[in-house]
C-alpha cells in the first residue's frame, strides 16, 4: 500500500515542502530503502524508525519498504524526517488512515523509545506550511515556543509517537499550542547601563546617534578608557524589534538551533566574536553553508573589539555585506544568501601599545609599527563606517564624583522617538533607518537649509571626502535632526556629523 505524508526541508534560510512517499510491498525480502537525495543522517533514520515503532507498541511491516522524498532534486538532511517517515510507514500498513493526514505537516526526530525530540529549522518550515495554506503543523513539544510568533497557524505539539497516533486515530486528541501572552517583564534586564559610565559624554552622544539611525560606529582610544563598557551598553538603548524583524532574526537562529526567549521578546542580537574568528565563522559558509556572525547579528549589533587585530582578509570580506545588507555564499553544494543588516560597533587602540597621544603616558611604539598598525584597516572599510569617535582617558575626578549620568531608559526614549520619525518617512519603502537610504532617497527625504548646504560643500572641498562620505554625512545629520525632532537639517546638524568623519584612522 502507498501512503503520502507532508514534511519539510530547509536549504539555507528557505523552507520547502517535501512529500514523503512510502510504499509497503505485499511481499519481498524485508528491506528499507530511502531515495530522493537523502544524506547520511536521513539514511540512519531507518534504524531509529524501526526501533521506535516497535517500542511504541506498533508492528513494523516485515516486507520490502521503499521511501521516496520528493522532489528528488532538493538535498535533504537532518533528523526531522523521522516522524513523517514513521507516520508514512504506519499509514501504508493501515494503522492510520490517509484521510487523517490531509493538509497536515509533520516534523520531528524520534528516540528509540518513541519520544519526539527537538529539531532545528522549525521556523522556515512553518513559514512554508503557512504559504501553502496547510491546516496543521505537528512539531516536537520542545519546539512549540518557537511557533509562538505565528498567530494564524495551528500548531500541534507532539511528545511521543503513541500520543500522535492516538490523536490521528481519534483515541485522544492533542490540544493545540496556545502561547502564553508576554508582558513587559524584565526583557531589559542587563548588567550594563548608561548611568554606569563616568564621563565620556561625547562618546555616549555618538552611541545614541548610532542607535537612532542604525549607523556603524568606530570607538578609538587607549586601554581602560571605557570602550568595551560603552559598547556593552549599546543594546540597552536599542528599541525592541517589531514582528517582522523578530521573524527575520528567528529564521537565522532557528536554522542553527539557537533560538532564545530574548529573541521572541524582541531583544536585538548582540554578537561579540573573538579576533581569532575565521572568515567562514564571521561571514558564513562551509561545505554546507551556514550563517556566520554577521547574519547572527542581523537587525542587531556586531561588536568587534580589538578591531585591527582581526585578520585583514576577514575584515575586508565585510565590505560587501556592510553595503548591501546581505551576504551571498557560493559553494559546491549551492549558492545561498543570508541576511546581514547589522550595526557594526568596532573598538580599537590608536597604536599597538595603546598610548599614542595619551596625555600622561608615553607611547613606546616606533613610527613604522604605528604605520603598519593603522594599515591593518583599509580606507574603503573605514569609509563604510558612519561615525568615528575618539574615547579619551577618563579623568580621576569624574570617576570619584557622585554625579550619575542619564539611565539607558531615558536615552532609549529619545532613540525610539527618532526611530518613529524614520518609520513614517520610509513607510512606503523597504528600508527602516536613515543609514539604509540610497543616494536617491537622500535627495528625496533629506531637506537641508541653505546654510547647511554651504557648510557641507566647504567641508567636502577642504577634507576631500569621498562621495560615500558625503552621503553618509547627510544621513548622520538627518539622524541628529530626528533626535532633535527637527523637520530640516541645519548647520549645527551638519557640523556635528562632520566631526564624526574626522576621526578616521
Amino acid at each position: 500500500m502507498l501512503a503520502t505524508v507532508i514534511a519539510g526541508a530547509t536549504l539555507g534560510l528557505s523552507g520547502y515542502l517535501i512529500e514523503v512517499e512510502v510504499d509497503v510491498a505485499d511481499g519481498g525480502f524485508p528491506t528499507c530503502t530511502i531515495v530522493g537525495l537523502p544524506n547520511k543522517s536521513i539514511d540512519e533514520a531507518k534504524d531509529r524508525v524501526r526501533t521506535a515503532i516497535t517500542n511504541a507498541g506498533f508492528v513494523m511491516p516485515d516486507s520490502r519498504i521503499t521511501i521516496n522524498l520528493a522532489p528528488a532534486d532538493i538535498p535533504k538532511s537532518g533528523s526531522a524526517f523521522d516522524l513523517p517517515i514513521t507516520i508514512g510507514i504506519l499509514t501504508a500498513s493501515s494503522a492510520i488512515s490517509q484521510e487523517s493526514l490531509s493538509g497536515k505537516m509533520f516534523i520531528g526526530e524520534l528516540s528509540l523509545e518513541g519520544q519526539v525530540r527537538k529539531v532545528s529549522g522549525i521556523i522556515p518550515l512553518i513559514l512554508v506550511a503557512k504559504e501553502e495554506k496547510l491546516k496543521e503543523v505537528y512539531i516536537p513539544e520542545e519546539n512549540a515556543k518557537e511557533a509562538s510568533i505565528f498567530e494564524d497557524v495551528k500548531i500541534i505539539p507532539v511528545g511521543s509517537l503513541r500520543q500522535l497516533v492516538d490523536h490521528l486515530t481519534g483515541v485522544k486528541e492533542i490540544e493545540e499550542y496556545v502561547p502564553i501572552p508576554k508582558g513587559e517583564k524584565a526583557v531589559r534586564d542587563s548588567l550594563y547601563d548608561f548611568s554606569q559610565i563616568k564621563g565620556q559624554e561625547q562618546a555616549k552622544r555618538a552611541l545614541e546617534i548610532a542607535a537612532a539611525g542604525f549607523h556603524n560606529i568606530h570607538l578609538k582610544g587607549p586601554p581602560g578608557a571605557g570602550k568595551t563598557l560603552l559598547s556593552r551598553t549599546m543594546p540597552t538603548i536599542l528599541p525592541l524589534m517589531d514582528k517582522d524583524e523578530i521573524l527575520e532574526v528567528a529564521k537565522v537562529y532557528s536554522i542553527l538551533g539557537e533560538l532564545t526567549e530574548e529573541i521572541f521578546a524582541g531583544v536585538r542580537p548582540f554578537r561579540s566574536p573573538h579576533h581569532t574568528t575565521s572568515r567562514i565563522g564571521l561571514i558564513g559558509g562551509g561545505s554546507h553553508p551556514t550563517p556566520g556572525e554577521i547574519s547572527l547579528s542581523h537587525r542587531g549589533v556586531l561588536f568587534l573589539d580589538e578591531f585591527p587585530e582581526f585578520p585583514r582578509s576577514v575584515l575586508e570580506s565585510m565590505r560587501q555585506p556592510l553595503e548591501d545588507g546581505v551576504v551571498t555564499v557560493s559553494r559546491a553544494a549551492g549558492t545561498l544568501t543570508f541576511p546581514a543588516r547589522f550595526l557594526l560597533l568596532a573598538a580599537s587602540n590608536p597604536c599597538p601599545c595603546g598610548f599614542l597621544s595619551h596625555p600622561k603616558k608615553s607611547c613606546i611604539c616606533s613610527p613604522g609599527a604605528i604605520a603598519r598598525y593603522k594599515k591593518r584597516l583599509s580606507g574603503p572599510l573605514l569609509d563604510r563606517i558612519d561615525v568615528h569617535i575618539d574615547v579619551p582617558p577618563v579623568e580621576v575626578d569624574k570617576l570619584s564624583e557622585e554625579y550619575e549620568s542619564e539611565k539607558s531608559d531615558v536615552v532609549r526614549g529619545r532613540v525610539e522617538k527618532a526611530r518613529a520619525r524614520q518609520g513614517l518617512r520610509f513607510s512606503a519603502l523597504k528600508i527602516s533607518f536613515n543609514s539604509e537610504m540610497r543616494a536617491t532617497d537622500v535627495k528625496k527625504f533629506c531637506k537641508m537649509t541653505d546654510g547647511a548646504q554651504i557648510l557641507l560643500k566647504q567641508a567636502i572641498d577642504r577634507l576631500s571626502l569621498s562621495a560615500r562620505s558625503y552621503f553618509k554625512t547627510i544621513k548622520v545629520a538627518q539622524t541628529i535632526s530626528d533626535l532633535e525632532l527637527s523637520d530640516n537639517i541645519n548647520e549645527s546638524h551638519i557640523a556635528e556629523a562632520l566631526q564624526y568623519r574626522a576621526g578616521e584612522l
